[in-house]
This record gives C-alpha cells, structure tokens and sequence, in this order.
C-alpha cells in the first residue's frame, strides 16, 4: 500500500502533537519527519512520544533530511520564513497555516507558490471556511443595504497575534464585497458616531478557547450574525490533514482551503 509522506513543522507544539497523532492514525499517509527549531529541547525524542500516542521511529529534528510528499507548517511566524524556504528549494508541496505572519514571512510564501503548489490559509477549519463563503453571499445582498459590521473573535490566553488572522480574513472577504475602508479596533472614551466605511474588531482572550468568530451585520430593525466555533483544535489539524491530501500532484501555485473544499 502507498503512503503519502508527511513532514510535520512545529511538530512539538499544541496542534504539531494533534497533527502526529491523528496523522499517525490516518489511512493513507505516513508521518516521516517530525520539525522543530535548533536547540528545541526535546530534538532526538521520538515523536509519536512526545505527541502522546505510540513510538513512531521518527526523531523530533531540525533538519529536513528524507523524501518527503508533503510538508505541514503549524508553527510560529519566526520559523515559518525557514520551512517556506527549504520546501522551496527541495521541492516539497507545503501547507501553511501559522497565522500572524509578516511582511517578509508572507512576501517568501508568496515566492514560493510560484515553484511549488502551497496551501495558505488563516483557518484550516472547514466550518470556518464554509462560514467564510456565508459572509461572502451576505455582504453581496446587504452591499446596498446600509449594513454595519462587526467582527467578535475569542481565542485562547496563549495566542499571540491579535485579533486572529481568521477575524481579518472575514474583514478583508467583506470589505471586498461592500467596499469598507478603515478598521476599528475596539472602542473606548467617545469616538463619536460610527462611521459606516469601518469594520469593527474585537478580540477577547480567554482561558482555552480553541477559537470562536462572530459576524455582525446590523441594519436598523434586523440584525444578522453568523458565528463559527471551534470545541478543540483537531478542527483546524484534520483541515490541515485534507490539505495536505490536496496538494499532492498540483501544480505550482497558491491556494487556498476554499479550493481544498470545493467552494
């Protein structure tokens, strides 16, 4: 029976251990390379260990070193710059999705799209990215219907960008429909009346909340609002595992899970 051959990067993260665990037990592919950083203090260990299921006989390492089909970054944006990087010059398909990247990090990701076939997306979530698709077909029929909107996204104590990529995905999604041009992060003192080009963005960090999203459209008298929740992360790493299957045989380009899912 034939594998597909997967690197995962971050691998001794959160959601790195999900994607192993859950990889490891998934029909049809192979963890063959498990990625950390230089110096990570658990380099050497097996990594079906360290993630909580069964030896796998693959080392936690810093090196790319087997052939591989198709890599999985779920890291930080420091050390997405560098898997990008290697998948491109070794060839290797690569799934993106490690959220808050910057500037250089994205300009390098976009780069190597044009080599090698490369999923990026702020959510790997399919709930996500069907909501995505909902708030798309609400903002074309309230685009002349003098909609506000708003986007609330709760998120774990632990992340560090703010708000969340998947908030300014929705936002960026939206305002391409309805043409707003300013974004307001959260309110205080008196800012005056609400202009109506704005997108308002709220970000509350609480205790281990996998990710929740909430889009507001008020009109006077209706209002709707469409919310997407997670319940654990192996939402977004069974995502990133689709993904992954996705990749397999396309040619060089940028996609993203809409083209994953059919949307």
């Amino acid at each position: 029976m034939s594998f597909i051959r997967i690197a995962i990067h971050g691998a001794a993260g959160r959601v790195g251990k999900r994607l192993i665990a859950l990889g490891a037990a998934e029909p049809g592919l192979k963890i063959v390379a498990a990625l950390e950083a230089t110096g990570h203090p658990q380099l050497g260990a097996d990594a079906g260990t360290v993630a909580g299921v069964q030896p796998l006989g693959v080392p936690l390492t810093a090196a790319l070193d087997v052939p591989v089909d198709v890599a999985i970054d779920f890291s930080v944006p420091e050390a997405a710059g560098r898997i990008i990087e290697i998948c491109r010059q070794q060839r290797v398909p690569l799934v993106v999705a490690t959220t808050g990247l910057g500037e250089v990090q994205t300009a390098k990701l976009r780069a190597a799209a044009a080599e090698i076939p490369l999923v990026w997306s702020p959510s790997m979530s399919l709930a996500v990215n069907l909501t995505m698709k909902l708030c798309e077909v609400a903002a074309k029929a309230l685009s002349d219907k003098d909609a506000d909107v708003e986007i609330l996204e709760r998120h774990h104590r632990f992340k560090e960008d703010s708000p969340s990529g998947t908030a300014l995905k929705f936002g960026q999604i939206i305002s391409g429909v309805m043409g707003q041009t300013a974004a307001r992060h959260g309110r205080e003192g008196r800012p005056g009346k609400r202009p109506h080009g704005e997108i308002g963005y709220h970000a509350i960090r609480v205790g281990d909340n996998a990710g929740e999203h909430t889009i507001v459209f008020g009109m006077l008298g209706e209002t709707i609002e469409l919310t997407v929740r997670a319940t654990n992360r192996d939402c977004y790493v069974l995502g990133a595992l689709a993904a992954a299957k996705f990749l397999v045989g396309k040619k060089p380009g940028l996609y993203g899970m809409q083209d994953v899912l059919g949307l």
